[in-house]
């Protein structure tokens, strides 16, 4: 089976799915007065959600940046990794995606909990290997 054409290049997608795990790691910070050296002074802080972190600014950044069609595409694939479509309804997705975008695309991405997850099933279900995309970046 041939690989669908996708508008939006795999390695994109890799690098949002990278960027969503260490996004969707962070825990709730438990002292929300850190302070410059917090880091050093306690290792385990890396992985507190404080406000001025900037892996959200990062992912938010990363997707605004990207065309229409690549972000119709990402939407797409994230729902064909949730279930929502089958991959054989991918131009049906990304059509629907477009339709429904009100609002920014990254955060409403971003509200999804397991985004990660859905576009690495996402790419695996229409034929590519995350995996390798991944271990290229």
């Amino acid at each position: 089976m041939a690989k669908p054409e996708l508008d939006i290049a795999p390695e994109k997608v890799a690098h949002v799915i990278i960027k969503a795990r260490e996004y969707d790691a962070k825990v709730g910070a438990w002292d929300d007065t850190a302070e410059e050296g917090d880091a050093a002074e306690d290792p385990s802080a890396i992985l507190e959600d404080f406000a001025g972190d900037p892996t959200a600014a990062e992912i938010i950044g990363f997707i605004d940046a990207l065309n229409d069609d690549e972000q119709a595409s990402l939407v797409a694939l994230a729902w064909i990794g949730r279930g929502t479509f089958e991959p054989e309804e991918l131009d049906e997705a990304v059509e629907t995606a477009r339709s429904e975008q009100n609002n920014s695309t990254a955060k409403y991405l971003l509200q999804l909990p397991l985004l990660s997850d859905y576009l690495e099933e996402g790419l695996e279900k229409l034929g590519f290997s995350s995996s390798d995309i991944e271990s290229d970046l």
